[in-house]
């Protein structure tokens, strides 16, 4: 669709980073009482062609009435749904891309009233579509 390619190429814009080294967008929606628990977005130290994920680029696509934050336990913050807000963090280290930023854990609270919408890119250091099309990506 065109128009998720231009949020693509938006996101493009503000990372600096090729979309080749973006996976797909990944779709979320949450109902009442659903979350996701505590999780890291690192793809860990595997040595695979496309890298690590080095980023999520994280986008709200609905307003939650109550409950939905994204929680960032270790950084003790949490980010309220925002149809049109983005969030954007690392998943590694910068001096050191192979290992995981141990600060970035986070997860989905439950949303208590409304639905919850976001799409997210986790990117990666290297390449990732073409490595992905031979089957390389772990």
């Amino acid at each position: 669709l065109p128009e998720v390619k231009a949020v693509s190429r938006r996101i493009e814009n503000v990372t600096q980073i090729p979309q080749q080294n973006y996976e797909s967008f990944q779709i979320l929606n949450y109902g009442y009482n659903e979350f996701y628990r505590m999780h890291h977005d690192s793809s860990g130290s595997e040595r695979v062609p496309p890298g690590n994920r080095i980023l999520t680029f994280f986008l709200y696509l609905s307003d939650v009435e109550e409950g939905g934050e994204t929680k960032f336990n270790k950084l003790g913050l949490s980010v309220k749904p925002k149809k049109g807000r983005a969030l954007v963090w690392p998943s590694v280290l910068n001096e050191r891309p192979n290992f995981w930023d141990s600060r970035m854990y986070h997860e989905a609270m439950p949303v208590i009233k409304g639905k919850k919408y976001a799409a997210n890119h986790w990117i990666h250091l290297y390449d990732y579509v073409g490595p992905n099309q031979w089957g390389c990506t772990g």
